[in-house]
């Protein structure tokens, strides 16, 4: 992958380029930035341009790259069990599916990622099995004489066992080795490895930029491509999937929808609280990234409907697929209880992501909006 083939992000690209150039080459370096800004096809090709800028034959290199196969070039990402491995996953078991995911995804989710290899209902992880295998494969000479590149993508996902035994390696890399981490949420890296790395924030893709890929790269008309990039928040997989018309918002919303409306019956309605519980156990039996997802989904319905309620329309472009009339939920949307509603659905996320029990979660979630769907706002 070349610079020229990742999606705007101009000043990263010739930050990278640059830098490289003048031999100022961090041996880790963390790529930070929301879904679908770019990280890893970034990341990938600042790998290629290392490898390859400095080779005695640019052409195969380059070729070797392109197709994810050159033998200086290593990737660990999350991955669990599935049909294909049933213990001790590692990425080295999944390099067939990762290099068709990079080919048909490259700005992917790792719920898609999940998805590709058929386990969306699981939570992927990097593990100490993945971490001795970094470690081993490093250990190694590079094999055509000159750097080599390991790329981590969604290094939070890597628990305490796997940092810590990479930590070490990450301090002191082999001559020549070079780290690039690449994470959605800074946060859940410990900050031992965090400390050893050279940060680098990524701003989400303007909607020019995401515009302008639609049209060139999925032939899209000039007018949808502006009206998708207002609604994919700077994502570009986001942008994909709404020019696909991906089914999965449709079944959110269906979900939000009902669980809304539950929420405001259940107030002093005992019978309706079963409801509540029922609608509960349904989003449980999903899995645990496509909880996630919802949630996610739900933050940004409020948010929308927020911005309805203070008249901020030039801002709001989520439209209903159900009949759900969001100009009339705004109203119940606002600065008294908007604080609370996007706390309560962060923790049950950060619940979640750590195996609780999504059942009880979504339970507590649920009374608790019960409460907040009827605040009203305080008059200054």
């Amino acid at each position: 992958m070349l610079f020229n083939q990742i999606i705007g992000q101009k000043h990263i690209k010739n930050h990278l380029q640059v830098s490289a150039e003048n031999g100022r080459i961090p041996h880790a370096q963390l790529f930070i930035g929301k879904e679908g800004s770019g990280t890893l096809p970034m990341a990938i090709a600042y790998a290629q341009f290392l490898l390859c800028n400095s080779s005695e034959s640019a052409e195969s290199c380059n070729l070797k790259c392109e197709k994810l196969q050159h033998p200086d070039l290593h990737f660990s990402f999350p991955v669990t069990t599935n049909d294909a491995v049933k213990k001790h996953p590692v990425s080295n078991l999944f390099l067939e599916d990762w290099r068709e995911f990079i080919k048909e995804q490259p700005y992917g989710s790792l719920f898609n990622w999940l998805q590709h290899i058929g386990v969306e209902n699981k939570q992927g992880n990097i593990g100490v099995d993945e971490a001795e295998t970094v470690v081993k494969r490093l250990q190694l000479k590079s094999y055509e004489g000159g750097f080599k590149v390991m790329l981590i993508w969604m290094a939070e996902k890597m628990n305490i066992a796997a940092a810590n035994k990479l930590l070490k390696l990450i301090e002191e890399p082999p001559n020549k080795t070079v780290f690039i981490l690449i994470t959605e949420n800074e946060e859940q890296i410990i900050n031992t490895i965090k400390s050893r790395c050279q940060a680098l924030h990524f701003p989400v893709l303007s909607e020019q930029d995401i515009a302008t890929a639609l049209i060139e790269r999925e032939r899209c008309s000039e007018s949808e491509a502006a009206t998708i990039a207002q609604q994919a928040e700077g994502n570009y997989n986001k942008a994909v999937q709404l020019l696909n018309n991906d089914g999965a918002d449709l079944v959110f919303e269906e979900w939000f929808v009902t669980w809304i409306r539950t929420a405001f019956k259940a107030k002093g309605n005992a019978s309706v609280v079963q409801q509540l519980i029922e609608w509960s156990e349904t989003i449980a039996k999903s899995g645990r990234e496509t909880q996630k997802r919802f949630l996610e989904y739900c933050l940004q319905f409020f948010r929308q409907a927020l911005l309805l309620n203070y008249k901020s329309d030039d801002l709001v472009f989520m439209e209903t697929q159900t009949g759900f009339n969001l100009s009339k939920f705004a109203p119940f949307v606002h600065g008294g209880n908007i604080l609370d509603i996007e706390k309560e659905l962060n923790d049950a996320i950060y619940h979640i992501e750590r195996n609780g029990n999504a059942k009880i979660i979504l339970l507590d979630l649920s009374m608790k909006l019960t409460r907040f769907l009827h605040k009203k706002e305080e008059v200054v």
